[in-house]
């Protein structure tokens, strides 16, 4: 009956449930040990067997719902479940005027009218939530769930609801108003004595009122995302039954309230943060038994005394099954660290902990808990940023360890024996992922002859990491390594189906191949069979090729030798990327004899593409070029026949984007081009030397080309552009003669020109040093307008009938016409920026 409030197809997780279930009193507590949300669990798991609910499978509709925390938190994806639609009209009927729900203004439930009797509700919130939508609330006195589900990132709230609405309900027992843009709470929220549920989470809650802990029965608060909230209500303590508190990312919080102690029925609290002066807090933790699922301790560095760590009794509470010990990041360098060796040693969790997390310990070592067969139970281990180690925990024994994610150990330079364990004889038995990030002074890497269930292994920025990898994965799956310019890493030894990237280049593991989809130059020096090539390895795995990345490549004429001849083995290629390389001096030239054996030069690096890769392929749809000083133009003839988008930026020596001859040029109305940006080519001049300009063209983004002269000689637009920006080409002094022909041009940003726009135009953008056209008004399309840096006064005309929106930025202008003479619609605007 209660879940007939939640919307059709509505994606909900079952901790999310089971609390609103125990707010609204339908879980009552039982004798003996067993908590509501163990039994609230089991309710739920038994709808779910008998199909009242479902997992999700896909992802229709989905409110954003942001949960937070749970009682039974691990590192996996937490489920999400739909209520079938059958049961959800069977609970409609059941429900009777009992719950209703609004949904775009229109109220669903049962009977004919809202009844006064009504004790549970949602609603679908709005971007603008307003006063008329919650009249008929007035009349609900008995109301007992106050619902909103957000459909946006953030939304504007009445301030009729929490001053005039709210008090009215005294029988509320769950409220909340996640995700709106209120900055405070009334006094009066603590005369809601039978609340027992709070979100306020994603709000802009500068501090909750003292009030607050007057709610004696409430037993879950939701303050996650609160990014202004800066301390917690003094007398916090006084919340005797709270169950369930949640401060995940209110980055802004000083530290905890005192007497947090007293909270003892607490079950799950997301942070404990010891505040500079307050780590009285730490030594309180000790006081609550119940804890369970999370726990995250924060600014560890205010833990001055270690013995208050003692107290905290980690080592005493079971049921935490994930932890998380967490220093600042950002410390002065010259604080003595010395005694958070002794602070971590004293924060022993217990052995039935599964996922452990150090971030940003200052100790030079580990203690002597976190190794050997100390934690029979843990799956997943975080070490990052702990920058002072010299060496890796001895963690090697951890007999159910599957995850083990290392990060920006920067002190260490050797990881072996004492990682793996001396006298282990098979040291990570279980571990499925292995990941290193960041591990910058990293030389040496001794490693185990076998990860005999290794799924996952990941290297991420190790500059200085030589030698090469383990040489047995039986069971890997995926391989990552990126920018470890030094490993060599030799990809027969993978097995089949093994998933690689390295280096930007990505491929898959077939019988005695690997059949990549990308390629990028960073990998040409990590894999050692582009090396020394090995016949069948490489060649015949480029033919799914449709990425490749050129970046700083000086001497790459091995590319394209007889004995490997990449180019020519990628048939599929889509998307083609080359940055920085400044020996390229031509793309593609028609007009020049292409060398013998396959070489595009006898120089020393690549002048340009062979146009076998250009013009005999039939799938390239895609080229960006940028930082190739050298290049002068990017074809002679014609452009590659099947190419949509093209990107050309800092390419300082670019006079002319397509020179075409008569000998060998095809007309520009064959061509498929339909976006174009070129950006920083100071020395262009010339887009085509053609007539016309590109006749499928769509979208053309010209900045910084201070040389610029000329769009095409036709001085018209291709008919098919719909989209135009041109900045910063000082010598340019028309576009376009007219744009009579150009009906589909939508949108135009400009700066520095003066002529004739399109009276079809739905978008304008005019910057820097221009006056607003005369004939403005006669855009009768325009819907949106941008205008910056305008010194020129407004024209007496008014602005067009259809605009809906209006920005003026770095103007000195007069705006007194627009509000008192012509511009009687100001008020209209769905937007109006100043």
């Amino acid at each position: 009956m209660y879940c007939s409030i939640l919307p059709e197809d509505y994606e909900f997780e079952e901790e999310e449930l089971v609390l609103l279930w125990m707010a609204g009193g339908l879980i009552q507590p039982q004798k003996g040990d067993k908590q509501m949300e163990d039994l609230g669990s089991e309710y739920f798991q038994d709808l779910l067997s008998r199909s009242f609910f479902q997992q999700s499978s896909t992802k229709k509709f989905r409110y954003e719902m942001p949960w937070r925390f749970s009682f039974n938190h691990s590192s996996k994806v937490k489920q999400q479940f739909v209520m079938h639609d059958l049961i959800k009209d069977l609970a409609q009927r059941v429900a009777g005027d009992i719950c209703f729900r609004i949904e775009d203004g229109i109220w669903v439930g049962n009977g004919r009218r809202l009844s006064k009797k009504a004790r549970h509700s949602s609603y679908l919130g709005g971007q603008y939530d307003i006063d008329n939508k919650f009249e008929p609330f007035f009349e609900l006195k008995c109301l007992r769930t106050f619902l909103p589900l957000p459909r946006h990132s953030y939304c504007y709230l009445t301030r009729n609801v929490p001053l005039q609405l709210l008090p009215e309900l005294k029988s509320l027992r769950v409220l909340s108003l996640q995700g709106y843009y209120i900055a405070e709470l009334p006094d009066s929220i603590g005369d809601l004595k039978h609340l027992r549920y709070l979100d306020l989470s994603r709000t802009e809650i500068r501090c909750l009122p003292e009030s607050t802990t007057s709610l004696c029965n409430l037993q879950t608060m939701i303050l996650e995302r609160c990014s202004y909230l800066k301390k917690l209500p003094s007398n916090l303590g006084n919340l005797v039954n709270l169950r369930h508190l949640n401060i995940l990312h209110a980055n802004k919080l000083e530290g905890m309230p005192p007497q947090i102690g007293k909270l003892t029925h607490l079950q799950t609290l997301s942070n404990l943060i010891v505040g500079k002066g307050s780590c009285f807090a730490l030594r309180e933790l000790g006081s609550l038994l119940h804890l369970r699922g999370t726990l995250i301790i924060s600014q560890l560095e205010n833990a001055i005394e270690p013995t208050y760590a003692r107290d905290a009794k980690l080592i005493g509470k079971p049921n935490l099954t994930v932890l998380c010990l967490e220093w600042s990041n950002k410390l002065d360098e010259s604080l003595d660290r010395t005694s958070e060796f002794e602070v971590l040693n004293m924060l022993q969790p217990h052995r039935a902990l599964k996922e452990l997390t150090i971030r940003c310990y200052g100790g030079m070592e580990f203690p002597t808990w976190l190794r050997g067969h100390s934690f029979s139970h843990m799956v997943l281990l975080r070490i990052e940023n702990c920058k002072m180690c010299t060496s890796l925990p001895l963690v090697g024994q951890l007999p159910s360890l599957k995850h083990l994610f290392i990060e920006g150990m920067v002190s260490v330079k050797n990881v072996g024996h004492e990682f793996y364990g001396v006298s282990c004889s098979q040291p990570f038995e279980s571990l499925e992922t292995l990941k290193f990030t960041n591990m910058e002074e990293w030389e040496n890497w001794i490693p185990n002859e076998e990860f005999r269930n290794l799924r996952e292994l990941s290297i991420t920025n190790c500059p200085k990491l030589l030698g090469k990898l383990p040489n047995h994965f039986p069971l890997l799956k995926k391989v990552l390594v990126q920018d470890c310019p030094r490993l060599v890493v030799s990809i027969s030894n993978f097995p089949k189906r093994c998933s690689l990237q390295i280096g930007g280049s990505e491929g898959v593991m077939r019988e005695n191949k690997v059949v990549f989809n990308s390629l990028n130059s960073k990998s040409f020096s990590t894999i050692s069979e582009f090396k020394s090539p090995i016949e069948g390895l490489i060649l015949k795995g480029l033919a799914h090729v449709e990425y490749l990345n050129i970046e700083n490549c000086e001497e790459l004429t091995h590319l394209w030798s007889n004995d490997v001849g990449l180019l020519q083995s990628l048939p599929r290629l889509r998307y083609l990327k080359i940055g920085n390389y400044q020996k390229l001096y031509h793309l593609v030239d028609e007009a020049k004899e292409q060398p013998k054996q396959g070489m595009p030069s006898t120089h020393n690096g690549m002048e340009f593409l062979p146009k076998e890769i250009m013009y005999n392929n039939t799938c390239i749809e895609r080229i960006e070029i940028s930082g190739c000083d050298s290049l002068k133009h990017f074809a002679i003839g014609q452009l590659p026949p099947t190419l949509k988008r093209l990107c050309i930026q800092n390419c300082k020596s670019m006079i002319i984007l397509l020179d075409e001859d008569d000998a060998n040029s095809c007309s520009t109305s064959t061509s498929l081009l339909e976006f174009l940006e070129i950006d920083h080519c100071p020395s262009l001049k010339f887009l085509t030397s053609s007539v016309e300009l590109l006749a499928s063209l769509k979208h053309l983004d010209v900045k910084d080309c201070g040389k610029l002269v000329s769009i095409a000689k036709s001085e018209e637009l291709p008919a098919t552009l719909q989209h135009l920006t041109i900045r910063n080409c000082g010598q340019l002094e028309s576009i376009a003669k007219s744009f009579h022909h150009n009906s589909s041009l939508e949108k135009i940003n400009i700066m520095y020109y003066g002529g004739l726009l399109p009276s079809n135009l739905r978008e304008l953008g005019i910057d820097c040093n221009m006056a607003l056209p005369n004939c403005i008004h006669n855009l009768t399309s325009l819907q949106k307008l941008r205008i910056s840096r305008v010194s020129s006064s407004f024209p007496e005309e008014d602005f067009p009938a259809n605009l809906t929106s209006l920005s003026i930025s770095d103007c000195n202008i007069t705006l007194r016409h627009c509000f008192t003479g012509g511009c009687t619609d100001l008020p209209l605007f769905k937007n109006f920026t100043l």
